[in-house]
C-alpha cells in the first residue's frame, strides 16, 4: 500500500510508532496531487511549502510525545473556508485573489490538532450547484469516470479523497453538498447537526442551512475528523453550547437495538434510478441481517422540500452576497465611471450565471409585496418538514434513503436545465431544512461501475447513531474498499 492510500486511523498508527514521518506522508500526498491533478482537477490552490513546514513541526511534536489523532495528517479544505495567508476564492472570479487575514474556527481546530493543510479544493461557485460545473475556475472530474461529474458543491473535496489526493477533507453542506458528492465518488461524507460545527470563517451561502463536515475514506476517519471540528464557538451565534461526545466510542458492533425508519414517500420519487433503488434495498437487508429492525415511517411534506429550499436558500444568498460589491475586497470593475455603474459591472462580471440566477430569485422572493407569498410561506413549509422528522424519530433511531436519485451523470448533461439539476438534491436538502445530521456511506455500484451511496439521517445531535449504523454497514460490506483506477 502506498502512503497516500492510508486512512487517517492507519496513518496515525504508523506516525505514532514512528514507522513513517509526517514529512514522508505529506510529500507522497503532494506528489500524488502532481500526478493526477491534471486529470481530476480537484485543487484550486496547493500549499506545498506551508504543508511541508507544518509536517516538519508535526514530526517534532510527535518526537516529544505530543500528538492527537490528526497530528501530521494531510487534510485538504473546500475553498470557501477561510485560511489565513492562503487564497480563499469560493471558486469565483469575484474573490479570485482574496487572501483572508484570519482562520475559520474549523481551521484553527485542525491546526491545534496538528493537521497538515495541503490545499484548497474546487467547488461550485459560492457552493451553488450539484455538480462542480458551476466553478468559475475549473471543472472537477469524477475519479471513477473522468467524463462524469463528482457531485457538488463539495466536488473537489470528494474527488480528492476518492483519488487519494489527501487523507481526508472538509466540505460544506447547504442542501446535500457533502453527502451527494461523497455518494458519487464512493467515499464517506457527513453533514453534522446545524450548530454542531462552527460556521465562523465559512463564506456564507444560506446561513440557516450551511454546515461544515468531514469527507473521508471510511466511517472511522469520519468520526475522528468530526470529533476534532465539532464544538461550541462564541464567534458563531448559531453554534450550540453542547458537549461533543467521543464519536469513536460509538463505533461498536451490533445493531440489535437500532430501529431504522423507511420513508414510504421516497419509493415513489420520480426519476429514481432502479439501480440506486436496488442498492438501497440491499443495504436495508444487510442492516436487518445485522439485527436492526426496519419500520415504515411517513414524511408527508417531502414533495415540498425542493420548492421550499429553492426559495429559502436563494433568499439568504441574495442577502449574504450583497457584500461582494467591489468596494472592500475582491474583484472590482475598473472601467466604470460612476459608483452605481461600478457596482453593476463588478457583480455582472464577477459572478457566474448560476450565482446571478439565485441572487435574482432570492431578491425577488424578498421584495416588497412578495415576501409573504414566498419566503414566509417557504419558512412555514420548513416548519412542517421539521415536524415530520420529529414525529418519525419518535418511532425510529435512523432514517434510511438514497443520497441521489441517480449515479454521477456526464459532465454537461444537465448544465442547460437548472430544474433537473436542482432535483439532484431531492433526498438530501430536507435534512438541511430540518437541521438534522446525515451521512452518506458507499452501498453499491451501478452496472457502469459508478458508486452509489446510502443516506442515513438522524435526530438532532444524533451523530452517534448515524456513525454506529454506518460503521456496522461498512464492516459487513466491501464497497468502501474498492478504489477508482486512476
Amino acid at each position: 500500500m502506498k502512503l497516500y492510500e492510508l486512512t487517517i486511523k492507519k496513518a496515525h498508527e504508523l506516525l505514532k510508532s514512528r514507522e513513517i514521518s509526517s514529512q514522508e506522508l505529506t510529500r507522497t500526498v503532494l506528489d500524488r496531487i502532481t500526478e493526477v491533478e491534471e486529470k481530476v482537477g480537484a485543487y484550486i490552490t496547493t500549499a506545498s511549502d506551508s504543508a511541508m513546514r507544518e509536517a516538519m513541526l508535526a514530526d517534532e511534536s510527535i518526537a516529544k510525545g505530543n500528538m492527537s489523532e490528526l497530528t501530521g495528517i494531510p487534510i485538504a479544505v473546500k475553498d470557501l473556508i477561510c485560511t489565513k495567508g492562503m487564497r480563499t476564492t469560493c471558486a469565483s472570479k469575484i474573490l479570485y485573489n482574496f487572501i483572508p487575514p484570519y482562520d475559520a474556527t474549523v481551521i484553527s481546530k485542525l491546526k491545534k490538532a496538528g493537521a497538515v493543510i495541503v490545499g484548497k479544493l474546487n467547488m461550485d461557485e459560492f457552493a451553488m450547484g450539484s455538480s462542480t460545473e458551476n466553478s468559475g475556475i475549473k471543472i472537477t472530474r469524477n475519479p471513477w469516470d473522468l467524463t462524469r461529474i463528482p457531485g457538488g458543491s463539495s466536488g473537489g473535496s470528494a474527488a480528492a479523497v476518492a483519488a487519494d489526493m489527501c487523507i481526508g477533507s472538509l466540505g460544506s453542506d447547504t442542501g446535500g453538498s457533502i453527502r451527494q458528492p461523497a455518494s458519487h465518488c464512493g467515499v464517506v461524507g457527513m453533514k453534522p447537526t446545524y450548530g454542531r460545527v462552527s460556521r465562523f470563517g465559512l463564506v456564507a451561502f444560506a446561513s440557516s442551512l450551511d454546515q461544515i463536515g468531514p469527507i473521508t475514506k471510511d466511517v472511522t476517519d469520519c468520526a475522528i475528523l468530526a470529533g476534532v471540528i465539532s464544538g461550541y464557538d462564541l464567534s458563531d451565534s448559531t453554534s450550540v453550547p453542547r458537549d461533543v461526545p467521543d464519536y469513536l466510542s460509538s463505533l461498536t458492533h451490533g445493531m440489535d437495538s437500532v430501529i431504522i425508519g423507511v420513508p414510504k414517500e421516497y419509493d415513489s420519487t420520480e426519476g429514481l434510478d432502479p439501480e440506486v433503488s436496488a442498492a438501497v434495498k440491499n443495504a436495508r437487508n444487510v442492516l436487518e441481517n445485522l439485527g436492526a429492525k426496519c419500520v415504515d415511517v411517513s414524511l408527508p411534506h417531502t414533495e415540498y422540500a425542493v420548492p421550499a429550499y429553492y426559495v429559502i436558500a436563494p433568499s439568504e444568498a441574495s442577502s449574504n452576497l450583497a457584500r461582494f460589491d467591489g468596494v472592500k475586497y475582491g474583484f472590482r470593475d475598473k472601467e466604470a465611471k460612476e459608483l452605481l455603474e461600478m457596482y453593476k459591472n463588478t457583480r455582472s462580471k464577477g459572478f457566474g450565471s448560476e450565482v446571478k440566477r439565485r441572487i435574482i430569485i432570492g431578491t425577488y422572493c424578498l421584495s416588497a409585496g412578495y415576501y409573504d407569498a414566498y419566503y414566509k410561506k417557504a419558512s412555514q413549509v420548513r416548519t412542517l418538514i421539521t415536524e415530520d422528522f420529529r414525529k418519525a424519530f419518535e418511532i425510529c433511531d435512523v432514517i434510511i434513503s438514497p443520497v441521489a436519485p441517480t449515479p454521477a451523470f456526464k459532465i454537461g448533461e444537465k448544465v442547460d436545465d437548472p430544474l433537473t439539476m436542482y432535483l439532484s438534491d431531492i433526498f438530501t436538502l430536507s435534512a438541511n431544512l430540518a437541521g438534522i445530521p446525515g451521512i452518506s456511506v458507499p452501498c453499491g455500484f451501478s452496472s457502469g461501475g459508478l458508486p452509489i451511496g446510502l443516506q442515513l439521517l438522524g435526530r438532532h445531535f444524533g451523530e452517534e447513531a448515524l456513525l454506529k449504523t454506518a460503521y456496522n454497514f461498512e464492516q459487513a460490506t466491501e464497497f468502501h474498499k474498492k478504489k477508482p483506477n486512476i
